[in-house]
């Protein structure tokens, strides 16, 4: 690694940025150290995406600069210049050209591997750094990027941010990088990330699986209402504090519902396939849970087509769906948040044909302030929100139905710990007035809140757990071996 110990990779001095009347960054000063992994946490709009736009060059602040151990002045501080220091950045959003295959996309980064001889050059780029990262990743490199799952599109992107073509990667921010990874692949990225560290690389690390930022990061800043709250070495924060400290009432950790005996409730859902049979009954939480991409957004689809059929939107629906990556087939880009949030339920404010828009801003309305979407205004475009309040209004428009079934795929990703409390509430409250969940996530916390988990391992479920089985113990016994414990 290039660069002086003493002189930070980066310096934010002041930063201040507004959109509007919101102040997304409202004086921010942060520097990054060689050799440190800064974890960086806040509630959605808390300024995080905001600050990392101004770190890698993309986004210049209204006041205050940004500088590196070079001296560089903040005029000269860009997109260009950000990458020539070894800036690289994994977006929450993944950026990656799905017409594109992976070594394309691969040139598309690394301008120094232009010229003959390229792909065979990029190959070697990628699947070094995909090796190095994910051993046993099983990704060819000469694969589009749309035929991808959603995890291995973001194993790719971290192996490219990670990966050396000419110009080192000195300072990587990984903005939610295990939100669509599952345990054992977040493992073998987090062990990577120590490696890059321990080596001298810096890493700035968004999360909001606050264990892993605990357990990675040398030093944690927290933002709130785009300003630093608190900046510490990790070791004096505990899950309890490092909450806290983002605002957030800690409401405990118990969050398993009482047992309840569903057997004799009517069943909602029925699905056959290789392994065991999949079924669902009124008022139960069922979880998909297992190694990312092993079936479960398979069996979503499916539940989802069995129960929608028609091309035509019914005005009962038997189904809603939750989609967990929003920006393929989640949000309107180019529709306001309100619109995106109304869409699923048009049928039941609709007279004659036309919209009744009183009764639209009114859903609106009660729907940000029950699930607290961060907006001053929502006839604003959906893209002006965080993702996770993007994530939000998706949650929003499913619950805003009358749907008896909830079908919800990894849809709390990159979603504060507060609105995660919030929403586990809501899904409990709707869960006791008979309202079905399937809840596929990546998240074991998330899986054990369910009354039942069916566990799926190379697209079949190969077992079921329910009442005190469900574990994470016992979860991944099934996922590796194909049995529970």
């Amino acid at each position: 690694m290039t660069g002086e110990m003493g002189k930070p990779v980066i310096a934010v001095a002041e930063a201040r940025v507004s959109f509007g009347a919101v102040k997304a960054l409202d004086g921010v000063t942060l520097s990054i150290m060689p050799g440190e992994c800064v974890g960086l946490v806040g509630h959605n709009g808390a300024g995080k995406s905001t600050i990392v736009s101004v770190i890698n060059g993309g986004l210049t602040p209204h006041a205050g600069g940004v500088a590196g151990d070079d001296g560089a002045p903040a005029r000269a501080y860009g997109i260009t210049a950000a990458r020539a220091r070894g800036v690289r950045c994994v977006f929450q959003e993944l950026s990656l050209c799905p017409n594109l295959t992976i070594v394309e996309n691969v040139r598309l980064m690394h301008r120094p591997l232009g010229g003959f001889g390229w792909r065979r050059r990029a190959r070697a780029v990628i699947e070094a750094s995909l090796a190095a990262i994910f051993p046993g990743h099983g990704i060819e490199s000469d694969r589009t990027v749309g035929e991808l799952s959603i995890a291995e599109r973001q194993m790719v992107e971290i192996a490219m941010a990670f990966s050396d073509a000419g110009v080192a990667p000195r300072l990587v921010i990984l903005d939610e990088p295990t939100s669509s990874l599952d345990a054992s692949l977040a493992e073998q990225m987090l062990v990577h990330v120590r490696r890059f560290v321990a080596a001298g690389g810096s890493v700035v690390f968004i999360s909001h699986i606050l264990g892993e930022i605990l357990a990675t990061a040398d030093r944690i800043v927290v933002m709130k209402d785009g300003r630093i709250v608190a900046s510490r070495p990790a070791a004096d924060f505990s899950e309890r504090s490092l909450v806290e400290a983002m605002g957030s009432v800690v409401k405990g950790e118990a969050h398993r519902r009482a047992a309840r005996d569903l057997t004799g409730a009517p069943v909602v859902l029925e699905q056959g396939g290789r392994g065991l049979p999949f079924l669902a009954r009124a008022g139960e939480i069922v979880g998909l849970a297992g190694l990312a991409g092993h079936g479960q957004t398979d069996m979503l689809m499916a539940l989802h087509a069995a129960g929608s059929g028609a091309w035509l939107p019914a005005r009962d629906p038997a189904v809603t769906f939750v989609a967990g990556d929003r920006r393929l087939n989640g949000v309107f880009e180019l529709w306001s948040i309100l619109r995106n949030l109304s869409i699923a339920s048009l049928g039941d404010m609709t007279r004659s044909g036309l919209v009744r828009t009183g009764e639209e801003d009114a859903r609106g309305a009660e729907w940000q302030r029950r699930i607290e979407i961060r907006t001053p205004d929502m006839g604003n475009r959906i893209l002006s929100l965080s993702g996770g309040n993007q994530q939000k209004v998706l949650f929003a428009r499913a619950l805003a139905t009358r749907a008896p079934v909830v079908l919800m795929d990894d849809p709390m990703r990159g979603v504060d710990v507060g609105t995660k409390q919030e929403v586990y509430e809501i899904v409990r409250q709707e869960a006791a007035t008979g309202r079905t969940f399937v809840w596929y996530s990546t998240e074991m916390e998330e899986v054990c809140l369910c009354d039942r988990v069916y566990v799926f391992r190379e697209g079949r479920i190969v077992a079921e757990l329910s009442g005190d089985a469900v574990g994470e113990a016992n979860i991944l016994a099934a996922s590796f071996e194909g049995a529970a414990a």
